[in-house]
């Protein structure tokens, strides 16, 4: 592991401009390994630019993003994964023509550095192979290792992403939305999956849910109009006046009536 930091991932004064409309004011956050952090926030408030910069696919217009003590910012998503750091993305982005088993091996040769080697028997490639049949052991879909990917349930072909996410062995992962059009119990489940197959990573997540958000993270990042106004623990988050007046209050609110309705 390169660098010296304590950090897995630090974001120092971050800020995006599109045009003259600054999306991202000056956002700073440290987290550190192994760490689970949920980052929520009003619709605007620039969690999924967030994303995009963190993972390369944007650049910043001031500010440094560090991995594992390193500079990241100005670097191309490829590479920036090829140092530790995965992300999902809310859209589906599997091979929907491809088998569970080869949208998992695609994910492990390309991390494994194979890229496109014409030459090579794919069947002879032993390590990618047993990768492969492991991460489907992980994400519970070994049973279905060769069905088409398009023919997946929803749940199914969302826990398939994530293993897609963690194939190449990142120790940053990034999940936009994970649980997004789920129902509760698939919910729950997913939930569940993400916890065992985060285990000992750095998890970074952007989600609606609050019953996701205080059943996974160790912290909670709230981000508004492009600044991250608290980051802490989910119960001191909780109860912090600002988060409460800026985001947490009318969700709770909602909440708690109707768990009182039950």
């Amino acid at each position: 592991m390169s660098g010296n930091s304590s950090y897995a991932v630090e974001l120092k004064d971050i800020r995006k401009s599109f045009g003259k409309t600054e999306i991202i004011r000056g956002a700073s956050l440290a987290v550190k390994p192994g760490e689970r952090v949920a980052i929520i926030g009003p619709n605007g408030a620039g969690k999924s630019t967030l994303f995009n910069l963190i993972s390369g696919r944007f650049g910043l217009t001031s500010g440094e993003i560090l991995l594992h003590g390193q500079r990241i910012d100005g670097e191309k998503p490829y590479e920036i994964n090829r140092k530790g750091l995965a992300r999902s993305f809310q859209v589906s982005n599997l091979f929907t023509r491809l088998s569970v088993f080869e949208n998992v091996r695609c994910a492990v040769l390309w991390s494994q550095g194979y890229k496109y080697a014409f030459w090579k028997f794919l069947a002879d490639l032993t390590d990618a192979n047993e990768r492969a049949e492991q991460v489907m052991t992980m994400i519970k879909l070994d049973k279905k290792r060769d069905t088409l990917a398009m023919n997946l349930t929803y749940a199914e072909q969302r826990a398939l992403e994530i293993g897609i996410t963690i194939a190449g062995g990142a120790s940053v992962i990034l999940l936009d939305e994970p649980t997004a059009g789920m129902s509760k119990s698939e919910t729950k489940r997913f939930v569940q999956l993400i916890r065992e197959v985060t285990e000992g990573k750095t998890l970074l997540t952007v989600e609606h849910d609050m019953g996701v958000v205080f059943g996974l993270a160790d912290k909670i990042a709230v981000l508004v109009y492009g600044e991250v106004i608290a980051f802490d623990e989910p119960e001191a988050v909780r109860a912090n006046p600002r988060v409460q007046e800026a985001y947490l209050g009318s969700v709770l609110a909602d909440q708690q009536a109707a768990a009182a309705g039950h």
